[in-house]
């Protein structure tokens, strides 16, 4: 494809912002991007004018379940090409297939699958049609506490073990980028540091961890917090819990499910008085619902019901959520974030938070052309995959 220079009223970095902007695009990656008078494109460059929109790094959700009417753990092609083209739609132009808890069997043979996909030229080869790419596998679970298993199968949760999370990391094939547990179940500590030595972010999530539990993790190794506040022992002025250990120590990043339901307005302003914004990643822990009207949809090995947009299981838990990262983004900045720091959450934290900040979530030289074009509202004008655009 010929080269492309999309002009831009301003651009998120999302280090800077720059005034009067301008990105060249060249075979699917940034060649430069600067001030629009610093800039100069080669001849017989396309040209897009976008002088009244914002220019931001493509969203990179590293918790993501399905959307589209796919669930990750289908992990056929179909399913995950779908899922892909779903959120690319919506500004995600990265994202990290998480597993649900399930028998060992079925996650290994999901595991294999979506390692597969991960590596195949469907996924990493310059896309004919804008879809995300996915760039890793997060384990949500099976070791996790059955005190706050939210919607995860009782049945399937598992006792911590080395044998069976090598046998999990063999099946990812390299592609295993985070794992959560909860640190409190005896062997878990074992899994932690296991886990930090194969390279994988550990993550407290879906835990009934006191703060002597949590803070002992992350000195063994635990560096994430997997939805924050849900999932998670109640905070108590006596007894802090996991949420405790997360919210004061300067190591740790907090994902946070920004849509209005999971969490709480004042809440999240708590956890940004408390982590900042650069420790803050806006996830949407979507389920195959997302993008899709109410009904009767697949979470792992489970049905969950949306109604109104919100996912609950049989007893009436919340179950996922039909979130994409361009209304998560809406809502920070509507609660006050400026919105060059809304932006960072859902790009360059999350890249960086798997080791992908000089690739993905990032308006750069040599990094993907991964772009979205926002109006002022912030709503998705045009979004471009490794230099594909949408419309």
């Amino acid at each position: 494809m010929p080269p492309l220079i999309i002009r831009a009223g301003r651009a998120f970095t999302p280090q800077e912002e720059i005034i009067d902007a301008a990105i060249v695009v060249e075979d699917g990656k940034i060649a430069s991007v600067g001030r629009r008078d610093a800039i100069h494109a080669p001849a017989g460059t396309k040209e897009i004018l976008a002088r009244d929109m914002i220019l931001a790094p493509g969203f990179v959700d590293i918790h993501i379940h399905g959307a589209g009417g796919h669930d990750v753990m289908s992990s056929t092609d179909e399913a995950l090409s779908a899922v892909a083209r779903t959120v690319a739609s919506h500004g995600t132009t990265s994202l990290v297939a998480t597993t649900v808890t399930a028998p060992p069997d079925e996650t290994r043979r999901c595991l294999e699958e979506i390692a597969r996909f991960i590596k195949s030229p469907a996924n990493t080869a310059a896309p004919a049609i804008p879809t995300a790419e996915i760039v890793g596998i997060h384990l949500e679970g099976p070791f996790i506490s059955s005190t706050k298993r939210g919607v995860h199968p009782p049945g399937a949760i598992a006792k911590p073990s080395i044998a069976l999370f090598d046998r999990y990391f063999e099946a990812a094939d390299g592609t295993a980028k985070i794992l959560t547990l909860a640190p409190e179940i005896p062997g878990a500590l074992d899994l932690v540091e296991r886990g930090y030595a194969k390279g994988l972010v550990v993550a407290l999530g879906h835990t009934d961890a006191t703060y002597e539990q949590a803070h002992t993790a992350i000195f063994r190794g635990a560096r994430h917090a997997a939805h924050v506040f849900n999932a998670m022992r109640n905070f108590s002025h006596r007894e802090t819990g996991v949420l405790g250990a997360v919210l004061t120590d300067d190591i740790v990043t907090a994902e946070v499910i920004a849509d209005g339901i999971h969490v709480d307005d004042p809440a999240i302003r708590l956890l940004l008085a408390a982590k900042g914004t650069n420790l803050v990643i806006l996830v949407s822990d979507g389920i195959s619902a997302t993008g899709m009207p109410d009904g009767t949809y697949r979470l792992g090995t489970f049905d969950v019901t949306v109604s109104r947009g919100v996912c609950r299981n049989r007893e009436g838990k919340l179950a996922g959520s039909t979130l994409t990262l361009d209304r998560a983004v809406q809502h920070m900045v509507h609660l006050g974030v400026p919105t060059i720091e809304a932006i960072r959450m859902a790009t360059f934290n999350p890249a960086r938070r798997v080791g992908l900040e000089s690739r993905k979530g990032v308006l750069a030289p040599g990094a993907d052309a991964d772009l979205v074009l926002l109006t002022q509202e912030l709503k998705v004008a045009n979004v471009y995959t490794r230099g594909v655009a949408l419309s």
